[in-house]
């Protein structure tokens, strides 16, 4: 990075777990369908809704960074799916109510790249003009009637909760040394069915996103799918890694998208020889996959476990629909 860039701080809030077995004596989950993603609970939000969970990630991070109102001249909120009401902007409810001052709050929308695609956008805005920080956040409630955690994404298990960071330009237990986005949108068909809607859910509820899916995969072929896919993310990780000048060898911790064993093994573990106990991937399978928070919430896991030690590489990666891929590779500097 051409100026130096430092997570001060890294906070999650998440609900409850709910585990595979309730969720089958419940009636909700048919384990055949889900064995094969390895998950073993997710977190489910009973009623408070992903805003909220945002303010409460928010609060901590900023009291965790000390980070006054009049510092922060950023707020980006990602999310995936719908936050409570329509038509309105979250953002600027989480800044409300978290204490983030008056800065500019937006909402950005980039599915589960969503939180890796506003650090991008954090970090140049705060270059830019050499201002103090940015705080982002990320929440969703994957709920019926829209949305079928157990059903709609053949192989992830969707989990609630909020994500945040705080990034400075003044200090933080991480410097940033290396950040990449890759985009590839010849892929976004696997997204969305033929024709648009009129209106939200007009499809159908609750969502099937194997649907879609599977006519990229008709369209493509499973093996020039899985290509493109491993071609995006490898290129994000070498952009980062050039920039940080470390190699993939060097990297002591991966932060990687809270996916089903399947897609985690066909996407990182093989192609790239990452050892799952040096990556999320025991805490991912029991919180589920928090759609754009994967990766704050889990850099917020491994310094709250102690893990993160002074001098280590840990590379944040994250992949979205669309499809884009973003990697951040972190120096760990101090104490979280």
């Amino acid at each position: 990075m051409s100026r130096a860039l430092y997570v001060a701080a890294a906070s999650s809030w998440l609900p409850e777990r709910m585990t595979l077995d309730e969720a089958e004596r419940a009636g909700l989950a048919d384990r055949s369908r889900v064995w094969n993603t390895g998950i073993e609970s997710v977190c489910v939000s009973a009623e408070k809704s992903a805003p909220d969970m945002a303010v409460l990630a928010a609060r901590s991070a900023l009291d965790r960074a000390g980070t006054a109102p009049e510092d922060l001249h950023l707020l980006l909120h990602a999310c995936a799916y719908h936050q409570g009401h329509d038509m309105w902007p979250p953002a600027s409810y989480i800044q409300r109510f978290c204490g983030g001052g008056a800065c500019p709050a937006i909402e950005v929308r980039q599915m589960s790249n969503g939180g890796m695609a506003a650090l991008e956008l954090a970090a140049g805005y705060l270059v830019a003009d050499d201002r103090p920080a940015a705080l982002i956040t990320t929440a969703d409630r994957y709920c019926p009637p829209g949305f079928d955690r157990w059903h709609s994404d053949p192989s992830t298990v969707c989990g609630d909760g909020a994500t945040a960071v705080v990034l400075s330009t003044r200090g933080g237990f991480a410097t940033l040394r290396g950040l990449a986005t890759v985009s590839d949108p010849g892929l976004e068909r696997g997204s969305h069915g033929d024709l648009f809607s009129d209106a939200p859910m007009a499809a159908g509820s609750p969502i099937d996103l194997g649907l879609n899916s599977d006519a990229l995969v008709r369209e493509l072929g499973l093996e020039a799918l899985l290509h493109r896919i491993e071609a995006g993310q490898r290129e994000a990780f070498g952009r980062a890694c050039d920039q940080a000048d470390v190699k993939l060898g060097d990297v002591d911790w991966y932060v990687l998208p809270n996916l089903g064993r399947t897609r985690m093994r066909a996407q990182y573990f093989d192609p790239f020889g990452i050892d799952p106990q040096r990556s999320t991937w025991s805490w991912g399978r029991r919180v589920g996959h928090l759609g754009p928070g994967d990766q704050f919430g889990g850099l917020a896991h491994l310094a709250s476990e102690g893990a993160l030690e002074h001098g280590q590489i840990c590379a944040l990666a994250s992949v979205g629909a669309g499809f884009t891929w973003t990697v951040a590779i972190l120096e760990i500097v101090g104490r979280p």
